[in-house]
């Protein structure tokens, strides 16, 4: 009872924010954001803050899963490659959107966690640990492709992997800020939309720093 309160001031609080997805609060408001933080941090995990995780990563700000959330316009049955594991949080938060989620984490015992954590609540994700930066050309192409740590550049390798029409959200700057910037594949061009600013963990791999 304590949580689904919490949950229910968080919503609250996205809204006045402008999260305006009904589908996005919706899902925000069931899933037990609790159940994805480091043992200890249950009751800060509806605050609007990033918590660490273990290995210098954290788990994002609500309000952040919901801006990039949005930002996807994510429909049922889409193919969505995340970058950035994690605890798995967004990852359930695409989930209970209807898509179909395949996941990268560079951290073997992220992707230890966040695995066993899916795996509690029945969210099926194709997951493995790698670099994320090259992206999952054996799956590959996908309708989104979202990045959950801050880019030096956009890798271009993420960019040949989407379908026409696909979407990356990614955030691109220096190591302590970041614009989180979308991008919409139209033939051979993308069309760049720049969102906001933001501070995300460093995107470490190959195309990364």
């Amino acid at each position: 009872m304590i949580y689904t309160a919490q949950r229910k001031k968080m919503v609250e609080r996205l809204r006045s924010a402008g999260i305006s997805d009904a589908r996005v609060l919706d899902v925000m408001e069931h899933i037990p954001r609790h159940e994805f933080v480091a043992a200890g941090m249950e009751f800060q995990a509806y605050d609007e803050k990033a918590l660490p995780i273990g290995f210098e990563q954290t788990i994002s700000h609500p309000y952040t899963v919901a801006v990039m959330t949005q930002a996807l316009e994510v429909k049922k049955g889409q193919r969505i490659l995340e970058i950035g594991t994690g605890s798995g949080y967004q990852t359930a938060v695409l989930c209970e959107l209807g898509a179909q989620v395949f996941t990268i984490e560079k951290v073997p015992a992220l992707g230890k966690f966040s695995a066993e954590r899916l795996k509690r609540f029945r969210y099926h994700v194709v997951q493995r640990v790698g670099d994320g930066t090259l992206g999952w050309q054996s799956y590959a192409p996908f309708d989104s492709i979202i990045v959950t740590a801050g880019a030096p550049v956009v890798p271009e390798t993420l960019m040949s992997q989407l379908k026409e029409n696909g979407r990356l959200l990614i955030p691109v700057g220096h190591k302590d800020e970041q614009i989180l910037t979308l991008f919409m594949k139209q033939e051979t061009t993308f069309k760049k939309f720049e969102l906001e600013t933001l501070r995300f963990v460093p995107l470490k791999g190959k195309e990364g720093w």
